[in-house]
């Protein structure tokens, strides 16, 4: 199917992010191995695999690998296989390593899910877990905006062109019946598109009066002086929605389901161990972005981030198609065709394994 000139420019700017931050450090940071030292006498390796390669973002959206990584949970499924880590700041640079081979399974958000799966015409990838829900706010200068409709006329920052949160904002904006062009951000709101590292600090300064973040940018906004006007999952049947999944490179799955199904029995483990063990979760999070990232979270952000966060195994497909269809009415994607985007088998093997009930597709499988 051509694509619409809106979706050219899309793309060529989304196909344009990775090679600046794959330019700035490759891809993604490689986190310390230091599951290699937890591996138990006598363990075999896996499909005869040296190592299996994961990577996340230094995100608390991520935190069922930040626990799974901490805990040596991945290490303990595979075995003597050794389990390796990268950490990505967007979504681009972690598609671009899963298609480069250079990571072979990933945590990631849906659009970028979505924008990899179609751009490869559904060849390069599965999404084969859900993670989390929720961690996504709308949080605002109060001395500025004191109710939604102030919003209008404001500038308010997401984290990228066409990413998850920025997708979301952009139909929240169309069903006040504001007009925004997608591609400018220019509009009856004024969109700037502003690295999550960066947005507090334009926050602080005044240059954004808002922001529609996940967390923990959300919380660090509400410390520094901000109002969560509107929380994401408000909007949501249930109040759930995908905000991270788990993919994996469709020859990866093809040549090492044992490999993959022992990354999910870890994955599993971790988010029953953190619904279990809130508190001491969050610490061991935040102790893997602190090992990651040279920093670990305040108290003041780190505990009402993770408040707003749902680490489920459920990948919410239903809500992935909805976020699919809102970025074709921003004009950011033309109808996609997501038919096989999610293989869910080896996750309903481990669920069903562990006693719990299996997940849905939503039509959107393997066939």
């Amino acid at each position: 199917m051509p694509a619409t000139t809106a979706l050219r420019r899309t793309l060529a700017v989304i196909a344009a992010l990775p090679l600046l931050t794959l330019a700035a450090c490759g891809y993604g940071s490689q986190a310390e191995d230091d599951d290699s030292a937890k591996v138990a006498a006598g363990a075999k390796k896996i499909d005869g695999l040296d190592s299996v390669r994961i990577g996340y973002f230094g995100n608390l959206t991520h935190g069922t690998a930040l626990v799974g990584h901490q805990k040596g949970l991945f290490q303990k499924e595979l075995g003597a296989t050794r389990a390796k880590y990268a950490v990505f700041n967007a979504g681009p640079s972690e598609i671009e390593a899963l298609n480069s081979g250079s990571i072979d399974i990933g945590f990631i958000g849906p659009s970028p899910s979505v924008n990899g799966y179609t751009k490869s015409g559904g060849k390069n990838l599965r999404i084969i877990s859900g993670s989390a829900s929720g961690g996504v706010s709308l949080v605002v200068n109060p001395d500025r905006i004191k109710s939604l409709k102030d919003v209008k006329g404001k500038r308010i920052a997401t984290p990228q062109l066409g990413n998850t949160q920025d997708v979301a904002f952009l139909n929240w904006v169309a069903e006040q019946g504001w007009k925004v062009d997608a591609q400018s951000g220019k509009g009856d709101v004024t969109v700037v598109r502003s690295d999550n590292k960066v947005t507090p600090d334009a926050f602080k300064a005044g240059s954004v009066d808002g922001a529609w973040v996940p967390e923990p940018t959300a919380a660090k906004l509400v410390a520094q002086g901000g109002k969560v006007l509107l929380d994401e999952a408000t909007l949501w049947p249930d109040e759930k929605f995908v905000i991270t999944n788990i993919i994996v490179r469709q020859q990866f799955l093809k040549d090492h389901p044992k490999a993959v199904e022992a990354v999910l029995k870890a994955s599993v483990e971790a988010n029953r161990w953190i619904n279990a063990n809130p508190d001491e979760a969050k610490a061991v999070a935040n102790k893997q972005l602190e090992a990651d990232s040279g920093k670990a979270l305040p108290v003041e952000v780190l505990d009402p981030a993770w408040k707003s966060i749902r680490f489920i195994d459920d990948p919410l497909a239903a809500t992935l198609d909805s976020q699919a269809e809102h970025a074709v009415k921003a004009g950011l994607l033309e109808q996609p065709d997501l038919d096989g985007i999610y293989d869910l088998t080896l996750l309903n093997k481990v669920l069903k394994a562990a006693g719990e009930p299996a997940v849905d597709d939503a039509g959107l499988g393997v066939k």
